[in-house]
């Protein structure tokens, strides 16, 4: 019996092309997630009807709410920066949406995420997209054995024009779609208005590394580390956002030198092999999305596991990812809690 592929459509050109090149190779039906909107569902609708295959609508709404939107808000409450595209993955994409694909009869998942698997002996390795500029590997690091076991990635090897130019040729309807930078509920991607509305906002005061106070802030989660414009302080040098304490409700603000730090602390710490290394090991580690691999060292402090940088790097900000590389290859991630 041929394997049956569920194919993640998004309304983007991106899992469009993905789907058209399954297409042409097994059977092939699309599966979409109803968050709340329906202009994401339409637009689904409108690629599978111009591929011929099936659509199966799936509600999250209330999943997506709970294990993304909840959890991002939450994260802010407490003064960190998350990433939700991350949540999603682990949580609803490669969770509930693979495991509604295979109810409805697929043996694999299909997005169009720009990664690789291959299969290396007895395990699945994820690798980086051959299109290093849209290389989201690093949004992929929970996915363990088992989701990659299930997953494909029609467009590891192809660059974002190739993607577009075969859209344009197929006649897809998201041909021409812009490429979004957005989070995907918040549209505008004014994520500050978004929290205003979901997080009541508690002032409290701005000081320097010293405990001066030096302004007000509207609630700790307008502030993100690094940040150096909007602060509303008057000082005759340049401040930036170098801590957030959101147990006192402060945000303290220091010289750039003060963002410097050489190690970090992460926890949740997850590897794809399912195996953790058993004693430190070198590694690039990338400490936001678009951040380049900065060469450390791994190794487990407790519950938690160290990263010390050759190199001191600029604005750690806890409930970010640090994901760890070994070349092309994702050995697995964590969450930011501090610098140690």
């Amino acid at each position: 019996m041929a394997d049956i592929v569920a194919v993640a459509i998004s309304g983007g050109v991106d899992s469009s092309v993905a789907a058209a090149l399954l297409k042409e190779r097994c059977d092939v039906f699309g599966v979409t997630m109803q968050l709340g909107s329906d202009e994401t569902v339409e637009a689904a609708g409108a690629v599978c009807q111009k591929l011929d295959i099936p659509l199966h609508v799936i509600d999250l709404e209330r999943q997506f709410q709970a294990e993304v939107i909840d959890d991002f808000c939450a994260e802010y409450r407490r003064g960190r920066t998350p990433n939700p595209c991350i949540a999603c993955n682990r949580h609803i994409k490669f969770g509930l949406l693979l495991e509604e694909a295979k109810r409805l009869g697929a043996t694999y998942l299909a997005t169009g995420h720009y990664a690789r698997i291959e299969r290396d002996a007895d395990r699945y390795r994820l690798l980086q997209a051959a299109d290093r500029h849209k290389d989201q590997s690093y949004f992929l690091y929970c996915l363990g054995q088992e989701e990659l076991r299930c997953s494909l990635f029609p467009l590891s090897d192809y660059t974002k024009g190739e993607v577009r130019r075969m859209a344009t040729e197929l006649g897809l309807p998201t041909s021409s779609a812009r490429e979004s930078q957005e989070i995907c509920f918040i549209p505008d991607n004014d994520y500050r208005r978004f929290l205003q509305a979901c997080l009541p906002p508690v002032p409290g005061d701005i000081v320097d590394t010293a405990g001066a106070t030096l302004g007000r802030h509207d609630g700790v989660s307008g502030y993100t580390i690094g940040q150096r414009h909007g602060l509303g302080i008057a000082s005759g040098e340049r401040r930036y956002v170098v801590r957030i304490d959101a147990n006192e409700n402060i945000v303290i603000v220091g010289p750039e030198q003060a963002l410097w730090n050489d190690r970090l602390l992460a926890a949740d710490v997850r590897f794809v092999s399912g195996a953790a290394p058993q004693s430190e090991i070198a590694v690039g580690a990338r400490i936001r999305s678009k951040s380049p691999e900065a060469e450390g060292v791994l190794s487990q402090r407790g519950e938690l596991w160290e990263v010390r940088f050759d190199r001191p790097q600029r604005a750690i900000a806890p409930g970010q990812s640090v994901v760890f590389y070994r070349g092309d290859e994702v050995l697995g991630g964590g969450i930011i809690e501090g610098v140690s």
